[in-house]
């Protein structure tokens, strides 16, 4: 099974780039990434992107906190395009399930990306609420369990084996750190990885052996003592 590459970013021309490339095949983004960007208009800036980005899959999320409300603005994000999936967190800030905002989108036939996810129960919480014909995606941030400590591995295997059961379920793997993450989430048979520009450009240089390596990092650090003048 091929492992999908996303393409983690909200900077309009770095997405205008990279929805030519043939190696990515979608996008997510979030509302820090937006701010980032330098959006000030939420609505305006996501419907600019879509203009350039016009079949490719792109999340964008919601960013309102209580049920009432994000349904609203799910449905408001929906509308925007066929290509649209509906980033939902799987919890509000208060730490409340969002089950009931899930169910209602999925039945509705809202492609959904569920993100913030952290453990197996959750997405076994989410499977739970979902209609079986609607597409959904299941974002796992293996990179910041990573960054406390926690191995992400296990989480992913258990994931991906319970969502086989649902044709329309893809995991993704979020929240990406290196290159060679693209390499786990493969092993895995993770359906997406997810990742910012700077690691999808690594991936080009999979392949090189280790002697070159070796000679482009000596040329790297004798480049910089030149540029330096350093003498002794």
């Amino acid at each position: 099974m091929k492992t999908k590459i996303f393409c983690d970013i909200a900077n309009f021309n770095t997405i205008k780039f990279y929805n030519k490339k043939s190696l990515v095949d979608g996008f997510t983004t979030n509302p820090s990434l937006m701010r980032l960007a330098g959006a000030k208009n939420y609505e305006e800036y996501c419907l600019k992107i879509l203009k350039i980005c016009k079949k490719k899959p792109i999340s964008f999320e919601v960013f309102a906190d209580n049920p009432k409300e994000m349904l609203r603005q799910a449905y408001k994000i929906n509308a925007w395009s066929k290509n649209v999936y509906v980033k939902i967190p799987i919890v509000n800030s208060q730490g409340s399930f969002m089950g009931s905002v899930i169910k209602e989108l999925s039945d509705k036939g809202v492609n959904l990306n569920i993100t913030a996810v952290y453990t197996f129960n959750q997405t076994k919480y989410i499977l739970k609420k979902l209609n079986k014909k609607t597409k959904t995606i299941i974002s796992i941030f293996a990179g910041r369990m990573a960054d406390k400590g926690k191995d992400p591995v296990p989480v992913f295997k258990k994931s991906i084996k319970l969502a086989k059961k649902f044709k329309n379920v893809e995991i993704l793997w979020a929240s990406t750190r290196e290159a060679y993450n693209f390499i786990q989430a493969k092993q895995l048979n993770c359906h997406i990885i997810t990742m910012p520009p700077k690691v999808i450009d690594q991936i080009d240089s999979f392949g090189k052996s280790f002697k070159d390596m070796t000679i482009d990092t000596v040329k790297g650090f004798l480049k910089d003592s030149k540029k330096s003048n350093f003498y002794l």
